[in-house]
């Protein structure tokens, strides 16, 4: 059976990554308890029309005895199961806005703990599911449809016994994606920015990308990126990491990161179990 653990902070999309993982055949439970996830691997694999089963369960801060989720984990890993977790968060700025636009009542807050502080509470409380996370997902500027899609590509869809590789664009004035476990920085690459028939266009673009390849500055970025990649791409396959994240930035997120997100894909394309490419800030 396969066993899919979605958690993260209250507003951060849980229910829309749950959502989509029953559209796609997952049996799904909401607010499971973590004390009960032994007794429901185990059942499932004493039920023959269970043992094949793909089943989804939410856990976050509503369980109790979350302290115990290392603990319980490890049990599984015994038992033989294709147990992954998948951790979903945004910035705690964007949790309060998703929360006072739906009006919804964080389950955290008290008459002494305010919206804020609850958010910042629950952190804390989730630190140990977080530390163990298989993928981490930030959905500071993804919501609705793109999670969804998300999900639906790199857990749903995924090859299994593989890497799972995302090359992931953004803009350094918005902010470092948390989901990265490798950032490039390409703020030092000519700017198509500064010259006004570019300047409206993106890096998917061919003017902006013929502009790229006059530079022989950007292909030494990018071979000494690609180089980097081809080394160290391996071992993080060979020590059984199924998500990585690569995560490419110049200023605006619209032209270098853009470009050079499209020229890796490109490049890494077939080589693992699923790559995949994402641009932030043309998504949001």
């Amino acid at each position: 059976m396969r066993l899919i653990v979605i958690s993260g902070r209250s507003g951060s999309g849980k229910t829309t990554a749950l959502r989509a993982l029953e559209d796609a055949g997952y049996n799904c439970i909401d607010n499971f308890p973590v004390v009960l996830l032994q007794s429901l691997v185990h059942d499932a694999l004493r039920d023959p029309d269970q043992q094949n089963a793909n089943i989804a369960v939410c856990i976050d801060a509503r369980s109790r005895s979350l302290a115990r989720f290392p603990e319980i984990l490890l049990s599984l890993d015994r038992m033989d199961v294709d147990c992954q977790v998948i951790y979903l968060d945004a910035a705690s700025a964007t949790l309060v806005q998703r929360f006072s636009e739906t009006r919804r009542r964080h389950p955290l807050t008290n008459r002494h703990t305010d919206l804020l502080q609850a958010i910042e509470a629950e952190r804390d409380l989730l630190e140990g599911i977080a530390d163990l996370a298989d993928l981490n997902i930030d959905t500071t500027l993804l919501r609705g449809r793109a999670l969804a899609e998300l999900v639906k590509d790199r857990v749903i869809g995924e090859v299994r016994n593989g890497l799972s590789l995302l090359f992931r664009s953004f803009g350094f004035k918005f902010g470092v994606p948390v989901d990265a476990d490798l950032v490039f920085d390409l703020r030092c690459l000519p700017n198509p920015y500064w010259i006004p028939e570019l300047n409206p266009l993106t890096g998917l673009d061919a003017p902006v990308a013929r502009f790229f390849e006059q530079s022989p500055d950007v292909g030494a970025m990018f071979d000494d990126i690609a180089g980097f990649l081809e080394r160290w791409l391996p071992r993080f396959e060979n020590d059984q990491r199924t998500y990585l994240t690569v995560a490419l930035g110049c200023t605006g997120g619209q032209h270098r990161s853009v470009y050079m997100a499209e020229r890796l894909r490109a490049r890494f394309d077939g080589r693992f179990a699923g790559v995949l490419v994402r641009h932030r800030e043309l998504d949001a």
